[in-house]
């Protein structure tokens, strides 16, 4: 440790971040990317040791702006621009009242706060910051003594694991990050009606984008344009750009006629554009001398004014982040309403069990299912955010799975949201999954969040996540954000000891039941108080799933902990042709059996069964053993499945150019 660091503490050493060392461990990860070539010129300084007077924030919001430096991680600063607008959520991710250099408490490190998977994550980190020749090399801000964007860029490269790990990205994922809100993308180019001559039958476009629906909350959202190709105005962009929106507004020109304006703010921090409406350009021959003024001198360092058609033209999505209210709820990017009630689940799809794919698989209904119920007419927003495939768990230094079957989009998996109405919570669930669901997700896409909206009635709604391949696995939040009252609970479907079959199409219903001491906890066959057990008829209709091997699978789930477990099992009986479905059968054996009773949570049971009525009795070894259980019952169907027609959306353009000449 430097005598100097130890001066500025009070002859305490400042802080040293072991776990993001100031190294190139926390610089590279495979080194595959352009920065690879700074190996061995980089070094590490303190703010204090790069200006005189170094601080957080600068007093002049335009020189607070973030600058990009040799990190090709625009993606990540246009979503940090949107903290300098929003007051709240900067004081979310950069607590305040952290010691600064000029405090006596100050000890070389600081705290930050990003959004992760559900909750909001601490990361600190010690002040040193990757520098070439005494000055920083990737991220700063305008102000040569404001640093809060680099700390920032380091804290986030340390929840990545490395520098290199922000090289390319998506804003949408920072902006998510950054305020724990909503984010959706829009193409500014085709509609996603008609795909394009080059692309696959089974490829579209995503939804495009009309500005006038952003208007009525134009100046509170995030706003973000990226570019995939190198535009005829903007040469100097290359491809895979991102760029910030700061402000857009309707002028009249000096004909009477309405031109849409946007204020675009490029990170490297210097103008690139060619446009009619930069400096002196003849688009403000047409508009009035004041107003010219008036706009032009908003436009800070690295702003440019375009209209309309060269907006729509140059660039090729959009990102818009939802406005955040000083509460803390979302407002409605349709509408402008706030949605002032909000939950989220967390689920997983498992090969072999809960990874059924999209509607286009007979295995699709055993993917994870939600209940959403709405109390009074109002908006919805329901997002379906995957995790990203990590493939170690240290609490920071989280590196990406690789994935040799899926190299083109090794983090994220192609993913949708179904919704559907149901009239009651018991349904035919095969039946009903071959009708068109109410709202939908517009086709699986390969993002980490998908957005489903949609104004809905009181009732009951089936909420189905998927994946669109078969057997995909990630871990997944259910996210629903609401202007009027619901509720959104997971169906609760035991896992199966039996593996997920593909053979044809199966049709499962779930009961819920309880053994109650001295009423309905009748203990084993070896009591003559078993037939007091809950019993559950049901019928196998289907003679042709006869010749096909297992048609019924049966599956009892017990709602205890597991160090106080019952030792549990059941029995199915047929019911003789004579009596009634509700009869049980006393005099019978039992056709098939999960015995012996064991002390486990679930115990299942897959057999082939003739055409006929049959009651399953399950019960505790013991009687009266009180629990809660769950009952599932799954039986084959032979019948042609009616296919819906899934498509798969295009993959994703991650963001990363830099500037070739740094300014």
């Amino acid at each position: 440790m430097k005598e100097a660091d130890r001066a500025e503490c009070g002859g305490e050493a400042l802080f040293e971040d072991l776990d993001f060392p100031a190294n190139d461990r926390s610089l590279f990860s495979d080194s595959s990317t352009p920065i690879a070539r700074l190996q061995g010129e980089i070094s590490w300084r303190r703010p204090q040791e790069i200006c005189q007077s170094p601080a957080l924030l600068a007093d002049n919001i335009n020189l607070a702006h973030v600058k990009q430096g040799l990190l090709g991680d625009c993606w990540f600063l246009c979503a940090c621009t949107f903290l300098l607008k929003n007051k709240r959520l900067l004081n979310k991710v950069l607590p305040p009242d952290q010691p600064q250099w000029d405090d006596s408490r100050y000890r070389g490190s600081f705290q930050f706060c990003f959004w992760q998977q559900g909750h909001w994550t601490d990361v600190t980190i010690d002040d040193r910051l990757p520098c070439i020749n005494s000055a920083l090399c990737f991220s700063r801000c305008h102000s040569p003594t404001a640093f809060w964007v680099a700390l920032l860029e380091k804290a986030y490269a340390k929840l990545h694991g490395s520098y290199e790990r922000l090289w390319a990205g998506q804003v949408s994922e920072a902006l998510v990050d950054l305020t724990g809100g909503l984010v959706e993308r829009w193409s500014l180019g085709e509609s996603e009606d008609e795909p394009r001559p080059e692309q696959d039958s089974d490829q579209v476009r995503r939804r495009r984008l009309d500005l006038n629906l952003l208007d009525p909350v134009k100046d509170e959202c995030a706003v973000s344009c990226s570019t995939h190709s190198s535009p005829g105005g903007a040469s100097e962009l290359g491809q895979y750009h991102a760029l910030t929106v700061m402000e857009w507004v309707d002028m009249k020109t000096l004909s009477g006629s309405k031109v849409l304006l946007l204020r675009i703010r490029n990170p490297w921090g210097r103008c690139c554009w060619g446009g009619a409406w930069i400096g002196s350009g003849v688009g403000w021959t047409s508009v009035d001398p004041v107003s010219t003024s008036d706009l032009q001198a908003r436009v800070a360092e690295g702003e440019v004014w375009l209209d309309e058609n060269e907006f729509l033209s140059q660039f090729d999505d959009v990102t818009v982040g939802y406005p955040i209210s000083d509460e803390g709820h979302l407002k409605s990017i349709y509408t402008g309403n706030l949605l002032t009630h909000n939950h989220q689940l967390a689920g997983r799809w498992i090969k072999g069990h809960s990874a059924g794919g999209s509607r286009n698989s007979s295995s699709y209904s055993s993917n994870p299912k939600f209940w959403l119920k709405v109390c009074e007419r109002g908006e919805l927003l329901m997002s379906l955010l995957q995790h990203r495939k990590w493939r170690n768990t240290e609490k920071y230094a989280q590196t990406p799975q690789e994935d040799s079957k899926n190299s083109t989009h090794q983090h994220y998996q192609a993913i949708a949201l179904h919704m559907w109405k149901v009239e009651k919570r018991r349904f035919n669930l095969s039946r009903m999954l071959n009708k068109p669901p109410c709202a939908s997700t517009h086709c699986h896409a390969y993002e980490r969040e998908v957005v489903l909206h949609g104004q809905l009635e009181p009732g009951y709604y089936l909420l189905i996540p998927s994946t669109y391949q078969p057997g995909a696995e990630a871990r997944f939040l259910i996210r629903a954000f609401s202007s009027s009252s619901t509720s959104l609970c997971a169906l609760k479907s035991p896992a199966p000891s039996l593996p997920l079959t593909t053979d044809g199409e199966w049709e499962t219903s779930y009961y819920q039941g309880s053994w109650v001491e001295g009423r309905t906890a009748g203990g084993s066959r070896n009591f003559l108080s078993h037939w007091q057990n809950p019993c559950f008829p049901f019928t196998v209709c289907d003679a042709s799933a006869v010749t096909s091997g297992d048609n019924v699978r049966v599956t009892l789930h017990q709602s205890r902990p597991d160090t106080d477990l019952h030792p549990i099992g059941f029995h199915i009986y047929k019911v003789p042709e004579e009596e009634s479905e509700q009869t049980l059968p006393r005099d019978e054996d039992p056709v098939a059996s999960c015995v012996p009773h064991c002390y486990t949570q679930n115990v299942s049971l897959a057999c082939c069964l003739s055409p006929g009525a049959y009651t399953i009795v399950p019960s505790t070894y013991q009687p009266d053993c009180s629990a809660n259980f769950t009952l599932s019952l799954a039986r084959r169907i032979h019948r042609k499945v009616v296919k819906s027609q899934e498509r798969l959306g295009n993959a994703i353009q991650e963001i990363s150019h830099i500037s070739v000449m740094q300014s």
